[in-house]
């Protein structure tokens, strides 16, 4: 309750201070990975996927604060004797960012992401818990929107919690986390 409490209040102060809220929708292309964790036995490769959702963008002077709420996918392409395979993990995502903008519209962005797993495609693996359920990542990024609130980004995410939900099997090691470079498009649906 204690917590319901606080998230009402940081979202009543911050509608209240906010110069401009924008709501919009978000989409794009992700490059993930896994990293470190021991894949001996099989060569990892980048897996090409896509992120899309909504956002909330409460903007202050030369500030903005950005609560995002995302379907995202995420993994790796493995490569073994026996073939080449996507480990693809599909999650909600829920990305809150502080961003700085600059003079004409160039942005940074920071933040923490929780992911909440919805669905794991394991190819030819036999895996039945590959991922877990939660997975805790760092977010930073750079972009551009338009004074008509149409943007373009990049963001880097960097898992910070393990995905693997699976005891240790020959060549592979559950000790790894998910990277995911992004590219996107912001709509906005409101003026």
């Amino acid at each position: 309750m204690k917590k319901i409490v606080i998230l009402a209040f940081l979202f009543v102060t911050t509608t209240t201070f906010a110069q401009k809220i924008v709501f919009g929708v978000k989409a794009g292309a992700n490059v993930s990975n896994f990293t470190g964790g021991n894949f001996d036995q099989v060569d990892k490769k980048a897996l090409v996927g896509f992120h899309g959702g909504a956002f909330l963008n409460f903007s202050f002077v030369g500030f903005a604060i950005q609560p995002e709420l995302m379907i995202s996918t995420q993994g790796a392409k493995i490569d073994s004797v026996s073939g080449s395979y996507d480990w693809k993990v599909t999650y909600v995502t829920l990305p809150v960012m502080a961003q700085y903008r600059a003079p004409g519209g160039f942005f940074i962005e920071a933040g923490p992401q929780v992911g909440f797993k919805i669905s794991d495609n394991i190819e030819n693996k036999s895996i039945e818990n590959f991922a877990k359920d939660l997975d805790l990542s760092a977010a930073a990024g750079l972009g551009f929107k338009a004074k008509s609130g149409f943007g373009l980004g990049a963001r880097y995410t960097v898992g910070l919690s393990k995905v693997g939900d699976f005891e240790p099997s020959t060549g592979i090691d559950p000790d790894f986390k998910n990277g995911v470079i992004q590219a996107s498009l912001y709509i906005p649906l409101t003026k």
